[in-house]
């Protein structure tokens, strides 16, 4: 990749797990030549959870931080959060109006589960990521032509607790639902960390964004030739 390639990567949980990992699956997909501008306003999380919806103004808040990565020289925007994921849908019109794509982490995975199997398990600790990831998978089976089932695994109580309890929660609530699902997908960026050890518990595919997300971006680069 282009050493003058500049890369806008948008948070709005800012989880030291979860950045660490999306830098890793970038360095991994892209090398070490593209410039990373990381951009957080973990206030957009906070008040999507708050009122279980994106807001106006956290919607607004969320394209302010995509059009300053643009306004800095990014030549793509990778979106980090499921909650704001149909936001930033809205939001790519004006992607390819100014040239500057911008890609959500968790789209390609949704997509991939649902190749994987008709019957998608999805691991979420909050409703306001869980309920926009089963949108995306569901607009996902109806563009493939194909019909899903999805069973819920929400973990009540599971945001922003240490990573080895929340670990051993993400392994219990995946075996309780392991046996009415062809896969797992996590809703969240910052599960993946415990994507194996879900695997192994489980004996199910096991699907996380960030790997996902870096490749699309990849490719969204690739496609304007750098």
């Amino acid at each position: 990749m282009n050493t003058r390639t500049k890369i806008g990567i948008v948070y709005t949980s800012t989880t030291p797990e979860l950045i660490a990992t999306v830098n890793e699956e970038i360095r991994k997909n892209l090398g070490d030549g593209p410039e990373i501008m990381n951009y957080q306003d973990p206030s957009i999380l906070a008040e999507v959870r708050e009122n279980g919806y994106v807001t106006a103004p956290a919607a607004a808040r969320l394209v302010g931080m995509f059009m300053q990565a643009v306004n800095d020289g990014a030549d793509a925007v990778l979106n980090c959060c499921s909650s704001v994921g149909e936001a930033a849908d809205a939001a790519q019109e004006i992607g390819r109006y100014t040239g500057i794509p911008i890609v959500r982490i968790d789209e390609e995975m949704c997509r991939e589960a649902v190749r994987r199997g008709s019957r998608i398990g999805v691991l979420a600790t909050l409703p306001t990521t869980l309920e926009p990831t089963k949108n995306t998978l569901l607009r996902a089976a109806r563009e493939m032509n194909r019909r899903v089932v999805l069973v819920d695994g929400l973990i009540d109580g599971a945001f922003g607790i240490d990573q080895d309890t929340f670990k051993k929660m993400l392994c219990e609530k995946a075996e309780e639902i392991a046996d009415q699902v062809d896969v797992i997908l996590f809703a969240q960026g910052s599960m993946a960390y415990a994507e194996q050890a879900v695997a192994e518990k489980t004996g199910k595919a096991v699907l996380s964004s960030p790997g996902f997300g870096a490749a699309a971006l990849k490719k969204a680069l690739t496609e304007k030739g750098l």
